[in-house]
């Protein structure tokens, strides 16, 4: 009995094999084909990484000789400029936004341009070469007032730079639609609303700094409104502070919208021969009075007395003696009668 029990296991055993033998030859041949496939998806990945890394590199040079090399202004790179933080030069320590440079060059430019007045291609190139050094150096400016808006705390809300925008919209007495006032800024600027809104911004932003930072203008206005108390006049009191201050005629009726930095509308609260309360200039350039001469209902007629802002403006000129401003292009540098000069 024990032998029969021993084949049959022997057999039971090999037919085991069998089945074990057979299921390897299987598997064997799955393997052919799995393993070339893991190898090939494999591959196509390491691929697709290293030709999207190369990719990469490639545009990154692209875009870096364009801007920083070439220094295209066109509105593909200017568009760039505005999703990715390139910077044009730095002041002080703080990046100039590339795209804020672009942004004010495009807006001197384009009237330019659309009024044909550029009649040669020399002069084209000149007139650029001009306009891009003059944009570079007041994108510098805004930065540098940003960076000493930060430091004072001095904020722009949006319902400030709504109410600016409004002022202009409604320039001249005359009363344009949203849609309107969009179109002339696309159609004479090259601007949209919100581009425009970011000149009002760092405009705005430079203003309440060189009003907070320039203590001579606030004392020299403080000397005019003690002469004024006393009964001079503004003409005598320019004639009696200098160059500290300055003097100016409308010379006649002028329109009582006429875009003077609000001292029309000032005037025309006011009472024939009477000066008006100290007031800052929307435009930003210094504390003004102004007193009235005559009005009608469209018209008014002032004089006007002006103490400048000087200030910022002195120490952007110390920061740029003293060698403060890093410019990643290169731009012929502008006299002070505004002729170009050759930069090393």
């Amino acid at each position: 009995m024990g032998i029969f029990k021993k084949e049959d296991t022997d057999e039971k055993l090999t037919e085991r094999e069998k089945v074990e033998e057979r299921r390897e030859e299987v598997l064997a041949r799955g393997r052919k084909f799995k393993y070339p496939l893991q190898y090939a998806k494999h591959k196509v990945v390491t691929l697709t990484i290293t030709i999207s890394i190369f990719a990469i590199i490639a545009a990154s040079v692209f875009c870096y000789v364009m801007l920083y090399k070439v220094q295209s202004t066109d509105d593909l790179f200017y568009r760039l400029t505005q999703i990715v933080p390139f910077s044009v030069a730095t002041i002080d320590g703080e990046k100039v936004r590339y795209s804020d440079y672009l942004l004010i060059y495009k807006s001197t430019i384009t009237p330019i341009e659309k009024q044909g007045m550029i009649q040669k291609d020399q002069d084209a190139e000149e007139m650029q070469k001009y306009y891009k050094r003059e944009a570079l150096t007041s994108a510098e400016n805004y930065t540098y007032a940003l960076k000493l808006a930060r430091e004072l705390e001095i904020t722009v809300t949006d319902e400030e730079v709504t109410a600016a925008v409004e002022s202009h919209r409604k320039a001249g007495g005359v009363e344009r639609s949203n849609e309107t006032f969009s179109r002339v800024l696309q159609d004479n600027f090259g601007l949209s609303l919100d581009e425009y809104r970011r000149i009002i911004y760092l405009s705005l932003i430079s203003q309440k700094v060189s009003e907070e930072i320039d203590e001579l203008a606030k004392l020299v206005s403080n000397e005019v409104q003690k002469h004024i108390f006393n009964g001079m006049s503004l003409y005598d009191i320019s004639q009696t502070m200098g160059d500290k201050v300055l003097y100016e005629e409308t010379g006649g009726l002028v329109d009582k919208m006429n875009i003077d930095g609000g001292r029309s509308s000032v005037a025309l609260t006011l009472e024939n021969g009477k000066t008006s309360e100290r007031f800052v200039s929307t435009s930003g350039d210094g504390i003004y009075f102004v007193t009235l001469l005559e009005k009608t209902e469209s018209t008014v007629n002032y004089v006007s007395l002006q103490i400048p802002f000087n200030e910022l403006s002195n120490r952007l000129k110390k920061i740029r003696d003293e060698g403060k401003i890093d410019e990643k292009i290169k731009l012929a540098e502008t006299s002070e009668s505004g002729n170009l000069e050759n930069s090393n």
